[in-house]
């Protein structure tokens, strides 16, 4: 079998398992699925679980999928966002995934809303593992400028008009009431973004029970 980088170390190897090799799977392995909490969290933020810090093989297996073309990593990827959903809701119930959307110009430049992928993925092993799961996507994304170019308070201005109700895509909130509505992204940091996209989601299809997403942001500590 032909070599090819590893999307977790960036090491060339050979007979790599879904793009990552041997040594970053038991990296990805050792994580644990944890309750994280922004300092300081925005209104709204619902209890938040992840996977581990976005740090080592799993910051670099992310960037290899969002913005290195690399989309078979959604299946591998999608297995460690179910594993923290499974971690956050509890016993096995009937489960409702809501990605936050990407923008229309972040979807193009991707060739697909990344987050949509991961949610699919996801279902996908939950249900392999028993678990009753829909994947709604009743939120769309407006146009916001790049939050590297936004300080902190004006990320959480772009968030606060970030996302609009798709009424054609959510089934109401008879039917979502019956699920464990969970909120899906790749990434919190300041929470803003998942604070936003549960404020509208509390005003259209309800309450997200939780948001589970694969890797936190650890903030620096000033020496």
């Amino acid at each position: 079998m032909l070599p090819a980088d590893c999307a977790g170390c960036r090491q060339r190897r050979p007979g790599l398992r879904h793009g990552v090799c041997p040594g970053c799977v038991a990296v990805l392995d050792a994580l644990s699925p944890h309750p994280v909490r922004p300092t300081p969290a925005p209104p709204g933020l619902p209890a938040c679980f992840a996977l581990g810090p976005y740090a080592g093989p799993l910051r670099e297996a992310l960037l290899a999928y969002k913005e290195h073309g690399r989309h078979g990593l959604a299946r591998p990827l999608g297995a460690l966002l179910a594993e923290v959903v499974a971690g956050a809701v509890g016993p096995v119930q009937p489960v409702a995934l809501v990605p936050v959307p990407d923008t229309a110009a972040a979807a193009r430049a991707r060739y697909g809303d990344h987050l949509d992928r991961l949610a699919r993925a996801c279902a996908d092993r939950l249900r392999r593992a028993g678990w009753p799961v829909r994947v709604l996507r009743p939120l769309r994304a407006l146009p916001r400028p790049d939050s590297v170019t936004l300080d902190s308070a004006g990320r959480a201005a772009a968030a606060e008009a970030a996302f609009r109700p798709r009424p054609d895509r959510w089934p109401g909130r008879r039917t979502a009431d019956a699920a464990a509505l969970v909120l899906l992204d790749d990434i919190v940091t300041t929470g803003v973004t998942l604070a936003a996209a549960a404020r509208t989601l509390r005003a259209t299809v309800g309450s997200p029970m939780v948001a589970a997403v694969l890797a936190a942001t650890e903030k620096r500590q000033r020496p």
